[in-house]
């Protein structure tokens, strides 16, 4: 979806308004570079942000609902910041940097680049079609039935909870720190990428070259379909999952504890630690490379014997 600017004939502030502490702006169409900067305990309501970088840079306490902001860097250096409805069209480009405490409720973010080098950021039903790029380096991070498309995806992000994600785009999550990812669609090639501390939980996904080089990764009752995914990680937990489709899983990872429901087209090479899996197609072993004494592998496994 691509949203564009359209005219208005509501009032204009060119220069903003004169007043930018405890005050609320209705119904307001505001142009010019910094058209409120600086605002105190703001409330913006059903207005339009037309031309004019960094509207509401360096704010605090803003409260703002069905709004449309239709140009870059609207909310830079703010803290404190509710936002419900509305939306952020395409031109608003690199909308939210260096922004502490912010919450998005029903927004829809059609900008690319949104969320950069922020903490304390909270999104619940919000949409984001052109996500690339988006929550980079960011800390302490809350997704609730978030919608996104875009690669690169909340790249080197830290304290990451996401519940009812979905989620199209190639390396997602690369580089990121204790993240927790539950009910979840994830279609990404080389999603957590680099990551240490990573739960993903009754989650589906879909793409080549899973979790490479991380370490403490751990999947839980989830269904994962990846050409050589799972290698080379450090501390790799599998708790009743599926993987379709998969093979050469495995390779050079250490402390293995996997069990995988139903049948692994195949692994390669696995460093040490333990396979569990109903059946295996093809194992592929080099003792030149790998100490085959030190993985145990294990075929017949089920959930219900277990039990």
């Amino acid at each position: 979806m691509t949203l564009t600017a359209s005219p208005s004939t509501a009032a204009e502030a060119p220069g903003g308004c004169p007043d930018h502490v405890g005050s609320v702006v209705d119904h307001r169409r505001l142009t010019g570079e910094r058209a409120l900067y600086a605002s105190r305990d703001l409330t913006i309501a059903h207005s339009t942000f037309a031309d004019g970088e960094s509207p509401l840079k360096e704010s605090r306490g803003l409260r703002i609902s069905d709004t449309v902001f239709e140009w870059k860097y609207p909310l830079w250096y703010c803290r404190d910041v509710s936002v419900t409805g509305g939306a952020l069209l395409e031109t608003a480009r690199s909308g939210i940097w260096y922004t502490d405490d912010i919450r998005l409720d029903g927004t829809l973010v059609a900008a690319p680049k949104t969320f950069r080098r922020g903490r304390g950021i909270s999104l619940r039903r919000v949409d984001l079609p052109h996500a690339e790029e988006t929550l980079w380096s960011c800390r302490e991070i809350t997704l609730e039935d978030v919608n996104a498309t875009g690669d690169y995806f909340a790249k080197d992000a830290a304290g990451v909870t996401a519940e009812r994600l979905r989620l199209t785009g190639n390396y997602a999550f690369d580089g990121a720190r204790d993240a927790t990812v539950r009910d979840s669609v994830l279609l990404s090639k080389d999603a957590f990428w680099n990551c240490e501390n990573v739960v993903v939980e009754n989650s589906m996904i879909v793409g080549e070259y899973l979790g490479w080089n991380s370490r403490n990764v751990t999947f839980v009752d989830c269904t994962i379909q990846s050409l050589q995914g799972l290698c080379y990680i450090d501390g790799l937990v599998l708790r009743g999952c599926r993987l379709l489709d998969t093979t050469l899983a495995f390779e050079y990872c250490r402390g293995i504890d996997a069990e995988v429901i139903g049948h692994l087209d195949s692994l390669t090479d696995p460093a040490d630690g333990v396979i569990r899996a109903g059946s295996i197609g093809e194992q592929i072993i080099h003792p030149d490379r790998v100490d085959p004494a030190a993985t145990r592998i294990e075929t017949g496994w089920s959930p219900q014997a277990v039990a």
